[in-house]
């Protein structure tokens, strides 16, 4: 729709018409220069000009008021409707402050074949997933370096038995051969800050062998066995306490003080027949807001 545009009623002269100039205003300019000017008599008693009343003072006073409001009002509005257009970062005095979150994807839940419910929907007893394992992963962040072995795709099992030290492997290899195993899919990668993600999913064939084997390696932990290498003891970690996601309960554990160069944090998500392993280590500590991050955004995609 065109914009209208008001305008005050007068006489509208069309572009390129000659405009009507009276006969006096036609005279040359040398005619009207040689007319002598009239002299005027000084006035004995001169009145002074008639000022504006009373009334026409308080007009113009309104106007001039008006006018103002007008004025002040279209540049709060405007700084109004700037500040709102605006990123919260970009206001000063309400910019967030960084608190070491990664810069992850937007999560996006894979489709599923036709007629297929998800985990924990109706009709789904068996809390089976049915999309494909590897488009559950979480993707890496923004700045990672993805581990070219641990690209997103299927692994063998060994590649996951690696997130344990070498003693507990064989045991853990024969356990979940039992469970039968059906798929392992993984992704690492690097920040630039030197911390190390990996991310396995387990698929068992059903949900009982997936919760068997997360209680297992649960009250192995509390034992103090099947520790990832390097860690020689460990501890409950409460910092994924407050992750909220329906049907799920991660558990998470780090290596207590004193640790060696490195620290390693790792997490358990059994969410029906799939359980997530999460690992993370960091020269110096792993810190708190990424493992919680990356252990709450995978849960997410698998609950």
């Amino acid at each position: 729709m065109s914009e209208q545009t008001v305008t005050e009623p007068g006489v509208v002269t069309e572009p390129g018409a000659p405009s009507q100039v009276s006969a006096e205003e036609q005279r040359p300019v040398d005619a009207v220069a040689e007319a002598p000017a009239p002299v005027l008599a000084p006035d004995p008693d001169p009145v002074p000009a008639p000022g504006p009343t009373k009334a026409r003072r308080v007009l113009w006073g309104v106007v001039r008021w008006t006018a103002a409001v007008l004025v002040c009002g279209g540049v709060g509005a405007g700084a109004a409707m700037g500040i709102t257009a605006m990123e919260r970062t970009d206001v000063p005095g309400l910019a967030t402050e960084p608190d070491g979150r990664w810069d992850y994807p937007e999560l996006a839940l894979p489709a599923l074949p036709d007629g297929s419910p998800r985990p924990f929907t109706d009709g789904n007893d068996g809390e089976v997933h049915h999309a494909d394992l590897r488009k559950l992963l979480l993707a890496a962040p923004a700045g990672a370096k993805v581990d070219p072995k641990l690209n997103g795709g299927w692994v063998g099992l060994d590649a996951y038995l690696e997130v344990l030290v070498e003693k507990d492997r064989p045991d853990v290899k024969a356990y979940l051969t039992d469970s039968a195993l059906r798929h392992v899919a993984a992704r690492g990668w690097t920040m630039p800050d030197g911390t190390t993600t990996r991310i396995h999913l387990l698929r068992f064939s059903s949900v009982a062998f997936s919760e068997a084997y997360k209680d297992e390696a649960a009250r192995a932990v509390y034992r103090g066995e099947r520790l990832p290498p390097g860690v020689e003891s460990a501890a409950l970690d409460p910092s994924t306490r407050d992750v909220d996601v329906p049907n799920l309960t991660p558990y998470a554990y780090q290596e207590e003080e004193p640790y060696g160069s490195e620290q390693t944090r790792w997490s358990y998500i059994q969410a029906g027949d799939t359980l997530a392993v999460i690992t993370q280590t960091r020269k110096g500590g792993v810190l708190t807001v990424p493992f919680q991050q990356t252990v709450a955004l995978q849960a997410q995609l698998l609950g």
